[in-house]
């Protein structure tokens, strides 16, 4: 299935539009760079019936992992955990994100879906996690491993400034929190951004070569 979009990509849309086609009563969703553990599915079944949320877990893959022969069998030694979740047993709701998670229709229904005004990089993953809680869905995490693909990264991520800020700002209407703190905050100490009258301004866009700058080979 391919969804035409211009501008920013609405993940919230594609995974709407990916429930509402599928024909299965229970779902699985990770993300297109991610590849599954061999008992992925497995781990997941006996929940299939159950409505609830249910988060997996994700390895980070490193450089040049793919280069030798034989690499599909040696994804746990070329691979280091989630440094923000590796030690958390059960995810809040606040952790939930949509790289690695399974839900049945109905669930995915309760919880209201992914809210399509958020466009582009960030906080929909967040406001998923606060609407199933809010909806009353009980949320919990279960040893289902995905494997995230190496790509180069942003720390912080300016390549999604505008994005990261127009949804913070959503974030925070409909919530009265604001999501993503660590990357706000490093933006406000950087000048990009500034917090007034609960909401934030862009100061100025981060130049060219900043972005170039905090970009994590």
């Amino acid at each position: 299935m391919e969804i035409d979009t211009t501008g920013e990509l609405n993940l919230a849309k594609a995974r709407n539009t990916a429930i509402k086609s599928s024909s299965s009563l229970f779902n699985i969703f990770l993300d297109v760079d991610c590849i599954p553990a061999d008992d992925l599915i497995e781990q997941y079944l006996p929940y299939s019936t159950k409505n609830i949320l249910i988060s997996g877990r994700v390895r980070y893959l490193k450089k040049g992992f793919a280069d030798k022969l034989g690499w599909m069998s040696q994804l746990m030694q070329n691979s280091r955990p989630d440094p923000v979740r590796k030690d958390v047993d059960q995810f809040s709701y606040e952790l939930f994100w949509s790289l690695n998670f399974a839900c049945t229709k109905e669930t995915f229904h309760k919880i209201g879906g992914f809210d399509q005004n958020y466009i582009g990089y960030g906080a929909e993953d967040t406001d998923f996690g606060f609407s199933a809680r809010n909806n009353g869905v009980a949320h919990i995490t279960i040893d289902a491993l995905a494997y995230h693909q190496y790509h180069p990264s942003y720390n912080p991520p300016l390549n999604h400034f505008k994005p990261i800020v127009i949804n913070a700002n959503q974030f925070f209407l409909k919530w009265r929190v604001w999501p993503m703190m660590g990357w706000l905050t490093k933006f406000n100490e950087c000048g990009y951004i500034s917090f007034k009258n609960n909401k934030i301004t862009i100061v100025r866009e981060p130049s060219k070569q900043e972005i170039a700058a905090s970009l994590i080979e």
